[in-house]
Formats: C-alpha cells, structure tokens, sequence
C-alpha cells in the first residue's frame, strides 16, 4: 500500500514537471511578486498558530513524526548491517570481476580454501591375482 502512494506521489511529480506539449501561451498571471509574498507569509503565520487551535492534532501528529523516527532509524541499522555483513573487504576497490565488467565466471576463480583443496583419503583397490591355468 505504501509503495502505491509513493509511486503516485513521483508519478504525480513528474506529470507536474513534464512540459504541457500545447503551442498555446498560457494566460498572464493577475498575481504579482509582492501578493505572493503576503500570501505565503500569512500561510506561514496560519501554520505557526495550528498547534494553538488544534491541540490534540498536534499531539497526536508528534507522537505520529516521533515513531517514524524511530522506524527510519531501525531500518537504517538493518540495512547497514545487511550491507556490512554481506560485503567482503576483497569486493570494495578491488577492481577485479564482475564490478570492473569482467565476467562472473571470472568473479567465481579461485574461491577454494588450502582445506577444500586436499584430496579426501580413499583405501587402496584390492588387486585381483591374474588367472593362470
């Protein structure tokens, strides 16, 4: 559910940001710089009194942005342990294998310990005595 709202949130993005395609010109803007300015600083100045009309919103909203903080942090430590976990010093700035477009059968030589190389003990084939009649 969450990956649907934040691909509609950069899908949405992206439609804004996207050029109209119309030969048309747009029609003048009636607002001018200084309307701008007022309105907005009077949206900042409605923001800063909310907490004062609404104070349960508020308290709820900070538990609310308290808890998303700690679940960034836990999965920022997940995902750093994964990541420091699963890589090898030998894969960071080697410059060999499939990192440097080698290929991955070159990536997989020489992955065999001193142990896996011994040959494993085996007992001597019995010798059959030849047939002489």
């Amino acid at each position: 559910m969450f990956f649907l709202l934040r691909m509609a949130f950069w899908l949405g993005l992206v439609l804004i940001l996207l050029p109209s395609g119309s030969s048309q010109e747009p029609p003048a803007s009636q607002v001018g710089a200084s309307d701008a300015i007022s309105a907005a600083s009077a949206t900042v100045g409605d923001f800063r009194q909310f907490c004062a009309r609404q104070p349960d919103a508020c308290t709820v909203g900070s538990h609310v942005a308290t808890e998303l903080g700690h679940r960034a942090q836990a999965g920022a430590r997940m995902l750093y342990g994964f990541v420091t976990k699963n890589i090898k010093p030998n894969d960071v700035g080697s410059g060999s294998g499939a990192r440097s477009g080698g290929s991955t059968a070159d990536a997989s030589q020489n992955t065999l310990t001193p142990a896996d190389l011994v040959t494993p003990w085996r007992a001597p084939s019995p010798h059959k005595a030849p047939n002489h009649v």
